[in-house]
């Protein structure tokens, strides 16, 4: 996983990489960290390829809360923690979907627990590729493009923003590839990315702009996972 850390105090930033050093050792995860003492350096140059940011929020110049919100405007799926001596901040952490805030002094017990869960926030976020056989040519794919998955007539109707989709296939084989990435039936006729549900209404829900229909049978399943997901469990 790929970790920055944000913080214009060199100690803090030694500090918080001490942390994940000695949470890489005790879990066996390791890490790509980089470390910024201004977020605009930051910011420069940025891709979506990062996992998780922690951003101080007391920053000179341009402060933690302004870097988060041109992060998000070109990421939406990186997990973002703030680090900072006040409280208040979290209301304005949830407009950029912060996950968590880490209140300073910092300690690694509190740390380890919230960097955990960002771990498990990030790798639920996480895409893959898949490569679909068509009529007329193998087209690889990225997972986080699809919106959700129909089966009609014993045809697979991948709906994706790059268009519509269709092979042969059954649903149960899909699903079972698709599992890892965050796709769930919501009824026996569609599979769908958990990523693009936008709303959920008391028999459907809305993929995208599509709006599908929950079965009885599946809706407490497709709820759990739902739940999961926005939670980063």
């Amino acid at each position: 996983m790929r970790i920055s850390i944000v913080e214009d105090e060199q100690a803090q930033r030694e500090l918080l990489q001490s942390y994940i050093d000695q949470y890489s050792r005790e879990s066996g995860v390791t890490f790509e960290v980089e470390t910024f003492a201004d977020g605009r350096d930051l910011l420069a140059d940025y891709h979506p390829e990062h996992d998780i940011i922690l951003v101080d929020i007391e920053l000179p110049g341009m402060n933690g809360m302004e870097i988060a919100e041109q992060i998000r405007a070109q990421d939406e799926d990186v997990v973002l923690m703030f680090i900072t001596n006040m409280a208040q901040y979290a209301v304005g952490g949830y407009a950029v979907g912060a996950l968590d805030f880490v209140l300073k002094p910092i300690n690694y017990n509190t740390f380890s627990m919230r960097f955990a869960r960002a771990i498990k926030r990030a790798g639920a976020r996480k895409s893959g590729q898949i490569l679909l056989n068509l009529p007329d040519c193998v087209r690889r794919i990225e997972t986080q493009q699809i919106y959700y998955i129909e089966v009609m007539n014993k045809m697979l109707h991948y709906h994706t923003q790059v268009g519509e989709f269709v092979l042969r296939g059954t649903m149960q084989s899909v699903e079972n590839e698709l599992s890892r990435y965050n796709f769930v039936r919501c009824n026996h006729w569609y599979l769908v990315n958990l990523r693009h549900v936008t709303e959920l209404r008391r028999d459907t829900v809305l993929v995208g702009e599509t709006e599908l229909e929950i079965s009885r049978r599946n809706r407490k399943a497709f709820l759990t996972a739902l739940t999961a997901y926005v939670g980063g469990q």
